[in-house]
């Protein structure tokens, strides 16, 4: 059982970075009264992590996994040493319970999230794509509520780098700035939905982030829509075509793009160049076809990205 447990860390969260992950927790503010403790914050924390890269998924799990954890393994993640024993004492599951119900979920975040793009491996291209989505977790809160998180995910690496909480009292276009603002997006690409396609988002990123943008544009922003749909898409060339099999469906999507300078200059910041995605869709249930079009932007010239690096983006 412990080869076992060892063996799937050390897949997950290598040796070598368990000494790292506990350094960093150590940034998380400890909110307990002091009087009394006896595991240390970091050492919760890091375990928590660990336990939940290996499959955990409960309070109970993770406590599980840390009860069958290797002596050496809970000394690398900065576990309580007994000092009449000298063995490292994991914590309970009702601990872990109090820790991660009472922790401040924001500096977590942020913490972990600066973590991880320390962690991650070089990226084999020169420019870094970053996917801002929300997601409602369901049967996350009491009573049945559910919590809404706003992240942003680095394509390369399939790594959350950063969420925040949307609650009831706000919205996800209020919560684009703290969830991106922390991050250095210097020459990064951020594609976001419809819904973050405004001009204030647009400026933002580019004045005073350094970054770029792929944008879907719906019927939100209308003027903006309008003119996407009546550019001279019957005379742009297909310059992107891919196609795939699955779930009982075969799909085909052809990709246009245009430069939209002079007449066909954009009403909205810094837009350089429009793209049109269509989607083919045929069910193999049912026999029939069905059609999407997708419109975007971005302020990238056709030089910096070429149409087969401007592929579907969240929420299209």
């Amino acid at each position: 059982m412990l080869a076992v447990h060892a063996d799937r860390l050390d897949k997950s969260l290598p040796a070598q970075r368990r000494s790292s992950l506990v350094a960093a927790l150590s940034a998380v503010p400890d909110r307990r009264d002091p009087r009394g403790v006896v595991h240390a914050l970091p050492g919760v924390l890091a375990t928590a992590v660990a336990a939940v890269l290996t499959g955990a998924r409960s309070a109970a799990a993770v406590a599980e996994w840390a009860a069958d954890a290797p002596q050496q393994v809970l000394a690398e993640l900065g576990v309580f040493r007994d000092p009449f024993t000298g063995l490292y004492r994991a914590p309970d599951e009702s601990m872990f319970r109090r820790v991660l119900a009472g922790v401040d979920a924001d500096a977590l975040d942020d913490t972990v999230g600066r973590w991880v793009l320390a962690c991650r491996p070089a990226a084999d291209t020169e420019r870094r794509v970053y996917s801002v989505d929300g997601k409602t977790l369901r049967g996350s809160g009491p009573a049945g509520a559910q919590v809404h998180l706003l992240a942003v995910l680095d394509q390369h690496t399939g790594t959350v780098l950063g969420q925040v909480d949307v609650d009831g009292k706000t919205n996800e276009l209020t919560r684009f700035r703290p969830l991106l603002g922390p991050l250095d997006l210097t020459a990064v690409v951020i594609t976001a939905d419809a819904m973050h396609t405004q001009r204030e988002h647009a400026r933002w990123l580019i004045d005073d982030k350094k970054a770029a943008y792929v944008f879907t544009v719906k019927k939100n922003q209308p003027r903006l829509y309008r003119q996407l749909k009546t550019l001279p898409w019957a005379k742009v060339p297909i310059q992107d075509e891919t196609s795939t099999r699955g779930h009982s469906r075969y799909d085909i999507r052809r990709l246009q793009a245009v430069t939209c300078t002079g007449p066909l200059a954009l009403d909205f910041p810094h837009a350089t160049q429009a793209l049109r995605i269509r989607r083919r869709r045929l069910s193999l249930t049912t026999g029939r076809w069905s059609t999407v079009t997708v419109y975007a932007i971005t302020n990238l010239s056709a030089a910096q990205a070429g149409p087969a690096d401007l592929g579907p983006r969240p929420g299209s």
